[in-house]
């Protein structure tokens, strides 16, 4: 038997000991070391059940409860008959994406649009917060040797951020506005920085993050409850407006204000997930040429590009580290913080078999 934490249901995480997965053909059974609890989780967590399947999922056949920890890094301890391009005592990040392989989307490689996607540690197939899971074998990319096994628990959220400027139009040198300051929104930031962004504005009502973005590479940062986000925004870009903006914040506000501070020709990025249904002010969009892109989380290759980021000095997370917890500390310490205490924390690490 060995440890893990389950999703119940609303405000239900509980530290139970379940059966240990058999590592199978094409698969890698893996030893989580250190695993980042995510805002997905919190959503979870406070609002009940809305990604974790509570009927069997059409990949895993799982359901509530589960294993939780999408975001994590770990040491390969055994491998499938017939894997033979990894091996026992790898460092690794786990890509945690799930797919079917056959639906359109995965036909034209688009992984993370599956019809039927799901996530390690969301939707089955175990987690890393457990001491031991078993994943298949392209989820496994091997963390450089230069590259700390807690920032390898890093690059999932950072892979997020990484895609998105990828569907993006920006090029270097391109002056960027960033909605919302958690942790998807600083993992952006970073990423921008890292690929030459010659003007990074970050919109962040929170005094503590603003703060955070300030560290993680954002040249201005601004209170959208005290400044004219539009306005600011145009003066800082020359009077014509962003190239690019990324919405991390999904709330109307800032959607609207975001539509207005890009140049004619501009694009706004969507990549928050939304709680409630949103308006467009399609006038904004037409008469200047606006552009509106919906992106999702990363496709294959994303988690390599971050990981030798990383490990040449172009991206330098650790600072989104505010704490690292132990299992049986999970709400207490790891789930509580991050909903009451926003402005303190950017994510919190939990140590499961550290190295």
């Amino acid at each position: 038997m060995m440890k893990a934490v389950r999703f119940h249901g609303q405000k239900d995480i509980r530290l139970e000991n379940i059966e240990i997965p058999k590592c199978g053909k094409g698969q890698v059974k893996v030893k989580p070391a250190y695993v980042g609890i995510c805002g997905t989780d919190l959503h979870e967590y406070e609002k009940g059940a809305n990604i974790i399947p509570t009927t069997p999922h059409p990949i895993t056949k799982e359901k509530v409860p589960l294993t939780l920890g999408h975001e994590f890094s770990g040491i390969i301890e055994e491998v499938g008959d017939d894997v033979t391009d990894v091996k026992i005592g790898q460092r690794v990040s786990v890509q945690p994406i799930i797919y079917d392989g056959t639906c359109g989307a995965c036909r034209d490689g688009l992984i993370n649009c599956c019809d039927n996607n799901g996530f390690i540690g969301l939707s089955g197939w175990g987690g890393g917060l457990s001491e031991h899971v078993v994943v298949p074998r392209s989820a496994i990319y091997e963390i450089p040797d230069s590259v700390s096994m807690e920032l390898g628990a890093l690059v999932e959220p950072l892979s997020v951020a990484w895609h998105s400027i990828d569907i993006s139009p920006f090029k270097k040198g391109d002056a960027v506005l960033v909605l919302g300051g958690g942790p998807i929104g600083l993992a952006v930031i970073q990423c921008l920085r890292a690929r030459g962004a010659e003007k990074i504005i970050a919109s962040e009502v929170s005094p503590g993050r603003r703060e955070f973005a300030k560290r993680l590479g954002a040249h201005y940062t601004l209170d959208p409850t005290t400044n004219d986000v539009v306005a600011r925004v145009r003066e800082l870009c020359g009077g014509v407006g962003a190239d690019v903006a990324f919405d991390a914040a999904g709330v109307q506000v800032g959607l609207d204000q975001a539509l207005k501070a890009i140049r004619a020709q501009g694009t706004l990025v969507n990549i928050a997930v939304w709680n409630k249904p949103a308006q467009l002010q399609m006038n904004d969009l037409v008469f200047r040429e606006k552009k509106y892109v919906g992106v999702t989380t990363f496709v294959q290759g994303d988690f390599r590009q971050v990981l030798d980021a990383i490990a040449s000095g172009a991206l330098k997370p650790g600072p989104m580290i505010t704490g690292k917890i132990q299992m049986d500390e999970i709400v207490e310490k790891g789930f509580k913080p991050l909903v009451e205490e926003k402005d303190k924390h950017v994510k919190i690490l939990v140590e499961v078999s550290p190295c």
